[in-house]
């Protein structure tokens, strides 16, 4: 029988309506307390430091416990007993991207979090729950880190371990994929960034400071030089530096980029840090510094904690500068309308494309073909795809 045209919109319309996205909005996650620590910076440490550094595994656990030492004095001592707002200011960013998204698309939109580091949210657990909600399509979206490239990577990596986990040998439920890589070059947060600084100086500083006299050191997530081939986001995160810098520049002669390195043991990380940074503008006469992390769209310990430490530093050698520590973005509605703006074509192009079963048994048997007969594999492939 022919189908009439009536029949198959109807068709399609019945089938659209089940396809759904899941975005997973992908952070680092952080312990709140002091005693999960060393844990949180083993893995930290195994994840990160195994790209970049040539330190054999058993010394993560050691070094991760040496390290905690070190941030216990700044921890508990300085700040008595920090509970780090991290995961709860995630949870309003989540909240927020997810109200915007549903305005346009309903609930066949729904975000979930995960952690890279901290449970009950890590990507494995967060996947599970996707895939008994019935979800068949991902977009991945780290959101912490600007630069990301780095990060996201190990994102990714934890998905598809996950992935591999979840998979069922005989089709895959995952039926499409999405990803958004990093906003570093995104001009409304090149614009915010900058704004958010001048508003800032307008209200704290422009009575008692002269505008060339005012020092900003805009804060990126730091990097290793050297990461065994992987690129490490130093090249998005110095673009994000040069352009906030430049909306900057003629209002406020004294910037400098100031990045928040893990200062781990045989890694030479990018310079200048943020504490050189502001010991270089003073060189320079400033008698106020704002510090703005630009590298981190959610606080955490290191916009928190590692940036009072400095300020604390600086303030006791120069008790005449007047210092201003500022906020991430975090959940201002204005960044969680935009990071759902920067969804929207994706969740278009994923509630669009054919879904495609992929079944990961035939990765095997493709791989055996390759090496069998090389010369005639591209037959075969013809046959594997069209079933649908």
């Amino acid at each position: 029988m022919v189908a009439t045209p009536e029949k198959i919109q109807h068709l399609s319309g019945a089938s659209a309506s089940q396809e759904r996205v899941a975005v997973l909005l992908m952070g680092y996650g952080e312990v709140e307390s002091y005693e999960d620590f060393a844990n949180y910076n083993e893995q930290a440490l195994n994840l990160l430091t195994a790209k970049f550094a040539p330190v054999p595994t058993w010394v993560y656990p050691p070094l991760a416990k040496l390290l905690a030492v070190f941030d216990l004095h700044e921890w508990d001592h300085q700040h008595d007993h920090f509970i780090s707002p991290h995961n709860a200011i995630f949870e309003r960013q989540r909240a927020g991207v997810e109200k915007y998204l549903q305005e346009q698309w309903g609930d066949r939109v729904k975000v979930f979090k995960a952690f890279n580091f901290c449970k009950p949210y890590l990507p494995e657990q967060v996947l599970e729950e996707i895939k008994a909600q019935g979800f068949d399509k991902l977009l991945i979206y780290p959101l912490l880190v600007v630069d990301s490239i780095f990060t996201s990577g190990i994102a990714v990596e934890q998905v598809n371990k996950a992935l591999t986990k979840l998979s069922d040998s005989s089709e895959h439920w995952v039926k499409g994929t999405r990803y958004i890589p990093s906003f570093y070059n995104e001009p409304e947060y090149i614009n915010l960034m900058a704004q958010l600084v001048e508003e800032k100086i307008a209200s704290d500083l422009a009575v008692a400071h002269l505008p060339s006299q005012t020092g900003i050191v805009l804060m990126n997530h730091g990097c290793p030089h050297k990461a065994k081939g992987f690129t490490s986001g130093i090249d998005e995160s110095q673009a994000l530096y040069e352009r906030v810098r430049e909306k900057l520049i003629h209002r406020y002669p004294l910037i400098s980029v100031g990045w928040l390195n893990h200062q781990t043991p045989l890694i030479e990380w990018t310079q200048p840090n943020a504490e050189l940074a502001a010991k270089n503008l003073m060189e320079l006469g400033v008698t106020a510094i704002v510090f703005m992390p630009i590298g981190f769209a959610t606080e955490n310990h290191e916009t928190l904690l590692d940036v009072d430490h400095i300020i604390h530093g600086l303030r006791r050698k120069r008790p005449d500068v007047t210092y201003v520590q500022m906020e991430c973005v975090n959940d201002r509605p204005k960044f969680l309308k935009m990071v759902a703006d920067w969804a929207h074509p994706q969740i278009e192009a994923l509630l669009s494309e054919q879904a495609v079963a992929v079944n990961p048994s035939l990765a095997r048997s493709h791989s055996h073909h390759e090496h069998d007969h090389s010369h005639g594999h591209h037959h075969s492939h013809d046959g594997h795809h069209h079933h649908h």
